[in-house]
């Protein structure tokens, strides 16, 4: 008997959702299938891949990295090659020489240098923020503001500064911003909720709901993504419509296998071959539980998972 694929129809539909202007452009979301199911119907708006930078300059621990940036003089300069990174399709801009235990540089200072480093680039840009909350509310707004008509995605709106970073960002300034939950549907609902209730159109939130390095107990994340895209689409949940953005870097370039030396462990190869392989597994795995776009540093990781994505859609 012949095989008879039924077709897997929703009325419902990922929200579409643009960072960056002109030709560079990003759109994310518009899907009314389930993760790369273009078997079931057409895929508006293929995944993504972001390249991450850290303000503080390139890891130059890891020989690749330090290759494909090499020549670089200024953080201008880095963003610009990060930007022409094949198969990247936007930038990050990681502000860890903001936190204050990391350099604490000031509001003012870390706002100039994100706007100098924009001018340099056409790309998409997503601001990641310092990963401190009361210093991430100050830097949204100045940035949002110094950074006004170039469509950006702040992707660090939590419970505890959403409010600040809903009126600064989004409201002031039309940009887009990223509700970051930690890895559970019913906070992520609830976060965006709160931000619609502020006055925030849902066609400008996008989801970052959390991740963690493949191997470190991702199954609860793969089935926290399968929860949220079958909430939204199976049952037309619209405050779980949100295209899903995920930061993969800073996940994975801080775990175990990812950074202790082959002369601690000789069985396990190169510290750098390892970090990749679980930079393009741990993408690989939130793409196909249904993030819509992936934040990676090292350029193989970068040109492998677009690969993927490009044979996939």
């Amino acid at each position: 008997m012949p095989f008879k694929p039924v077709q897997q129809k929703f009325n419902a539909k990922i929200n579409t959702l643009s960072i960056g202007t002109g030709e560079k452009t990003v759109t994310l979301g518009g899907e009314s299938v389930f993760p790369f199911y273009s078997f079931d119907a057409p895929i508006e708006n293929r995944p993504s891949v972001g390249v991450e930078i850290s303000d503080l300059g390139i890891d130059e621990a890891l020989p690749g990295v330090a290759e494909f940036y090499k020549g670089c003089a200024s953080l201008p300069e880095l963003a610009k090659r990060a930007s022409e990174m094949p198969g990247a399709d936007f930038l990050a801009i990681s502000l860890d020489g903001a936190h204050p235990d990391n350099g604490d540089r000031s509001v003012e200072d870390t706002a100039a240098l994100v706007k100098e480093i924009a001018a340099a680039v056409d790309a998409p840009i997503v601001i990641e923020g310092c990963r401190n909350v009361e210093k991430d509310s100050k830097l949204f707004e100045k940035i949002a503001e110094a950074l006004d008509g170039r469509n950006v995605l702040f992707l660090s709106a939590r419970e505890e500064n959403y409010k600040s970073v809903s009126a600064a960002a989004a409201m002031a300034y039309s940009q887009k911003i990223g509700a970051e939950s930690a890895v559970d549907i019913n906070l992520a609902k609830q976060l965006n909720v709160l931000i619609s209730q502020m006055g925030v159109k849902t066609e400008s939130v996008a989801m970052n709901l959390g991740s963690a390095a493949a191997g470190y107990g991702f199954e609860y994340v793969a089935t926290t993504f399968d929860r949220v895209k079958s909430a939204a689409l199976a049952q037309n949940d619209n405050m779980l419509q949100m295209p899903i953005v995920t930061p993969v870097a800073s996940e994975v370039w801080t775990v175990k296998e990812s950074i202790v030396s082959e002369a601690d462990f000789p069985d396990w190869g190169p510290a750098e071959e390892r970090g990749i392989s679980m930079e393009i597994a741990t993408a690989a795995a939130c793409l196909t539980a249904g993030s819509n776009a992936v934040i990676l540093r090292h350029p193989d990781s970068v040109a492998a998972v677009s690969k993927l994505i490009a044979e996939l859609v």
